[in-house]
């Protein structure tokens, strides 16, 4: 279960994994981001706060956040990474092998400092 909070001001998407990732929660990410880039063009930022890295629930599941990110990740400018977990790092270096926008890690419980990076403004 994902708890999302769209700022449609500045166009960010703040997701709060809330347990294992399941399919049901890239269908609920669609459902907020598409419209909200079909209105804005893009989403300025993506933040992702997690204490640790949720997994997934199954391998299905998987599938569908590579899908999600396969049709998503070129109207997305900046994904910002709130979290403690050792996996951000390394996520942070792949991903630039992978996606178009900029990803970025901050420390748990940084939401302030990952939106301030997002938007070009001081926390």
């Amino acid at each position: 279960m994902l708890d999302i909070d769209l700022d449609a001001t500045n166009s960010i998407l703040l997701v709060r994994p809330e347990g294992p990732f399941d399919k049901e929660d890239f269908a609920q990410l669609a459902e907020v981001a598409d419209p909200q880039i079909e209105a804005a063009g893009q989403l300025n930022g993506f933040i992702v706060d997690a204490r640790s890295f949720p997994g997934w629930d199954s391998f299905g599941t998987f599938i569908s956040h590579i899908k999600f990110i396969r049709d998503h990740h070129r109207h997305v400018k900046k994904v910002a990474l709130v979290t403690d977990s050792p996996v951000a790092g390394v996520a942070e270096h792949v991903a630039a092998h992978f996606i178009s926008a900029e990803v970025k890690h901050f420390p748990g419980g940084d939401v302030a400092e990952a939106r301030a990076w997002v938007t070009g403004t001081p926390a």
